[in-house]
């Protein structure tokens, strides 16, 4: 598929640590669509998930989640579910994808007994091409970097924002590098 034509869906989680099989846990989730270079911001996906224990003060103030918000938000399972039926085949984008991908595989085995099946495509792929020699790790750093401004850091949705501003820039230099499809941004990367 050409990267013009190319949906994804950008996501991000939010959790309580970073661990998922020591016990930490998704609390929020937030994605939009983008197709090719356009970010679809009418098509967003938000959900909270309820979480039964309560937060560290840490994490409360991170991302702006109270306990009160989490009691009455819809389990875990139903959360995944809503947020794969936004999705359907569309390939996923996210920073840092290992964070999300951990969590993600930890939960469908949790829940499901399945594997998580969705392809994960890092942020990184496009930048490593686009900008070899870039030292970024912080989504804001990558963001201000780009010249795009940093708002809602640490809340899922917005967070999945700004990755996907993030994306669109990056989709755009590497077409212009002779990058047409995401095969040839694998075999980019490969040879790096």
């Amino acid at each position: 598929i050409p990267l013009d034509d190319l949906n994804v869906v950008v996501f991000d989680i939010e959790t309580t640590g970073f661990f998922p099989e020591q016990g930490n846990e998704i609390i929020s989730i937030g994605a939009v669509k983008v197709k090719g270079c356009r970010l679809q911001e009418e098509d967003i996906f938000y959900s909270l998930v309820r979480h039964e224990e309560s937060l560290s003060d840490e994490i409360r103030e991170l991302t702006g989640i109270s306990d009160k918000d989490l009691k009455d938000a819809p389990p875990l399972e139903e959360a995944l579910i809503q947020f794969y039926q936004f999705v359907k085949g569309d390939t996923l984008v996210a920073h840092h994808s290992s964070h999300e991908k951990s969590f993600m595989q930890h939960a469908n085995w949790k829940l499901f007994r399945a594997p998580f099946k969705h392809r994960i495509v890092d942020t990184s792929f496009l930048s490593r091409i686009a900008e070899p020699n870039a030292e970024y790790v912080r989504l804001e750093d990558w963001c201000e970097h780009k010249e795009i401004p940093v708002a809602d850091r640490h809340h899922a949705l917005g967070d999945a924002i700004l990755t996907a501003k993030l994306w669109c820039k990056y989709v755009d230099e590497v077409k212009g590098l002779g990058c047409r499809n995401l095969r040839d941004i694998y075999e980019r990367i490969a040879i790096m």
